[in-house]
């Protein structure tokens, strides 16, 4: 690809962006609508690809208790789970070491690098022998495949939102941006209506018994296109000016955290995601395990399970784009606020529907959540991406970001699957909803509006 393909000044068939002084003195120029549709594609199949292969591992978790753990029962679902929660406790490790290495050698190799690392992780998950068959060794494997997982995860987020956020116009940063969330749950959907197709064509004995492995094995070819694809862009035009200018961060995490402004944006990256935890991993990677697992007489059969996950799915990713575009005109704030006290709203009520084991009032709860979350969903990273100049923008948006997830995130389905067995009560996902969608709403109000702000570079 020839410069001039990669870094065009904007023409006036290209709005410019306007810049700050910052910018302007790092040589900031924006990259030309067709490059800039390069990159978000890169972006979003990478995160197809990346959510792919971390989201199936939720949908399929009752089908690795039987022959990892060695049961189905609640001990067994715990231990899964359990697996659930240590690949999050990883991905700090991730982002320190990921955000480090990208504000310092750039974003390109290494977002293409942690495709394949998390890709050959999945594969493998769908090679472990069973617990019958190699006893405590498969539940071992299990465990550093998932940390290796959530390794990778830990600095994909951040890298692949600064990627496109580097390269998008500032007044349509946020529409960019939003098809990345979209192909995560392209991503969750494509692995449900995959696990559905397997197992009504096979039976759930088959699936029990070998099926589950296809899942985890589609990802040697999903990784590979995924790699390709991002292999073959070129770096973004911000951190070249960086590198050009010679204004890379020496070691941009002691750069991250020795700064009061950087660790307090540092803060609202840590509370403000909190509903992405009941968001996207109680209502869409949890969901099916729920309504198979914890409904008691309710149950249902885990491709109706699936079948309900699959609608909320379809419902959020016409919304993302739909929410990102009203955020790049309205601001981020209003759309983040409304969706908190959305979520806060309806949480109780539509659990209260989906509790009721109907396929239709169950797929009419999840989809009414997932419009709610969507506002959340659409704005959040494009947020936390505006909030951190270029210099430090991957190590403290993964730091932050990370460490949201592990507090509010990872731990979901190890708190539900216990809290619901203890309890006895179906609602507490409803509760989990509530209480973080108040924290969400509580940091808006100390953030500053981003919407059409230039990218600041140091």
């Amino acid at each position: 690809m020839a410069a001039s393909d990669r870094l065009d000044i904007p023409s006036d068939r290209h709005e410019a962006s306007p810049q700050t002084p910052d910018a302007a003195a790092a040589g900031v120029v924006s990259a030309d609508d067709k490059v800039v549709r390069k990159a978000t594609v890169a972006g979003t199949v990478g995160s197809f690809v990346e959510w792919y292969d971390y989201g199936i591992y939720g949908l399929l978790v009752t089908y690795l208790a039987v022959n990892i753990m060695g049961n189905a029962d609640s001990g067994g679902l715990f231990l899964t789970n359990l697996g659930f929660l240590i690949s999050f406790l990883a991905r700090p490790f991730g982002s320190v070491i990921c955000g480090y290495l990208g504000d310092k050698l750039g974003r390109k190799r290494l977002l293409a690098t942690l495709l394949v690392l998390i890709s050959a992780a999945t594969a493998a998950l769908g090679l472990i022998p069973s617990r019958a068959t190699i006893g405590i060794a498969a539940p071992v494997l299990l465990v550093l495949l998932r940390i290796l997982q959530g390794f990778s995860a830990g600095g994909e987020v951040a890298g692949a939102m600064s990627f496109v956020g580097e390269y998008a116009p500032d007044k349509r940063r946020n529409f960019m941006m939003s098809f990345i969330a979209v192909g995560s749950f392209v991503a969750l959907l494509f692995g449900s209506t995959l696990s559905a197709v397997l197992i009504t064509a096979l039976g759930d004995d088959a699936m029990t018994s070998w099926a589950w492995r296809v899942p985890f094995l589609v990802a040697v070819p999903l990784g590979y296109v995924g790699f390709y694809i991002r292999s073959r862009l070129e770096e973004t035009p911000h951190f070249v000016a960086l590198r050009e200018q010679k204004t890379v961060a020496r070691n941009p995490l002691r750069e991250a955290l020795t700064s009061k402004r950087h660790l307090k944006a540092i803060a609202l990256t840590i509370f403000l995601p909190a509903l992405n935890g009941p968001g996207y991993y109680l209502l869409f990677v949890y969901m099916p395990t729920y309504l198979k697992t914890s409904l008691g007489d309710h149950n249902f059969s885990m491709v109706r399970a699936l079948l309900v996950t699959a609608s909320s799915l379809v419902a959020i990713v016409i919304c993302i784009p739909l929410m990102a575009r009203l955020s790049d005109r309205i601001g981020r704030k209003p759309v983040l606020a409304v969706s908190a006290v959305a979520m806060a709203v309806v949480s109780y009520p539509m659990f209260l529907l989906i509790t009721t084991g109907r396929f239709g009032l169950a797929c009419l709860g999840t989809v009414v959540l997932a419009i709610a979350f969507s506002g959340h969903a659409a704005v959040v990273h494009t947020m936390l991406a505006e909030m951190f100049p270029t210099s430090v923008r991957y190590s403290a948006y993964s730091i932050g970001f990370s460490i949201s997830t592990v507090i509010f995130g990872g731990s979901a389905p190890l708190v539900m699957t216990d809290l619901i067995e203890s309890t006895g009560s179906n609602l507490i996902p409803a509760f989990a909803s509530i209480i973080t969608a108040v924290i969400t709403l509580v940091t808006v109000a100390f953030l500053r509006e981003t919407k059409g702000r230039p990218l600041e570079a140091h």
